[in-house]
């Protein structure tokens, strides 16, 4: 059975805009052009929105979207299965999230007391998915299920204060990295202070520190570029600066 962009739009609530726009992006392009102008979309087009529409509400970017289903190593079943894994994950989070606000509400009655951990529960495993979904599997391979395991517990068991220490931790090691990137010498005091809240910062999320573990970071952030980008955003460059610094210690 074939639909017209409107028919296809109404069964499926993607606008007709956002299907002219798929179109463009080469994410979604129609089955065919009708006569009169009007995008036709068949079956193959139908499997493929609703793909999209899987994807989108794992929060993929439609780059990463584009970038899967036209992989020749694409499996459908395979990533209906996936789908059906990451949704459980995230009603188990919301179902988290939906337990922590009836806590809260009852705390604030007065019927029940929550412990800091409790307070947090839902909002650390929020984190722990996005983490997974966007590094799970380099980080995985790297340095094994069993080590991000426990990473991933040790955060769930953080109270609010030791949270925030590692947030402060954070932001003090980026300025820190920042003013050393441009003070230039991976040598320095600047850098070496950097490394050393890094460390600080690693400590509070992370089990098992070890100079190893620590260069072996260093290496995968200038390596990945998505981890790369987001030590770059402080200044083209600070990934490297950052993995040679560490490498000084």
């Amino acid at each position: 059975m074939e639909y017209s962009s409107n028919k296809l739009s109404k069964m499926s609530g993607v606008s007709a805009r956002t299907l002219r726009y798929y179109d463009e992006i080469e994410l979604l392009k129609p089955a065919r052009i009708a006569s009169s102008g009007y995008r036709i979309y068949g079956q193959d087009e139908l499997e493929r929105l609703q793909q999209i529409l899987f994807f989108r509400e794992l929060s993929f970017s439609l780059g990463e979207i584009k970038v899967l289903l036209s992989s020749p190593d694409f499996d459908k079943e395979k990533a209906f299965e996936s789908h059906l894994s990451k949704l459980h994950k995230k009603r188990e989070r919301l179902d988290l999230l939906i337990t922590n606000v009836s806590k809260s509400i009852a705390a604030m009655k007065g019927e029940i007391t929550m412990t800091d951990t409790e307070k947090f529960e839902g909002f650390k495993q929020s984190l722990i998915d996005e983490n997974e979904r966007k590094y799970g599997a380099e980080v995985r391979e790297k340095y094994g299920n069993n080590a991000v395991d426990e990473s991933n517990a040790k955060l769930k068991g953080l109270t609010q204060a030791q949270y925030d220490e590692g947030e402060r931790l954070r932001l003090e090691f980026e300025e820190t990295l920042k003013a050393a990137f441009d003070d230039g010498d991976i040598a320095g005091k600047l850098a070496q202070k950097a490394c050393d809240l890094h460390r600080q910062w690693l400590c509070v999320f992370y089990p098992k520190y070890s100079k190893e573990y620590h260069k072996g970071l260093g290496e995968m952030y200038v390596a990945d570029e998505r981890f790369k980008a987001n030590y770059d955003k402080l200044a083209p460059g600070c990934a490297e600066f950052l993995r040679d610094a560490i490498h000084m210690q």
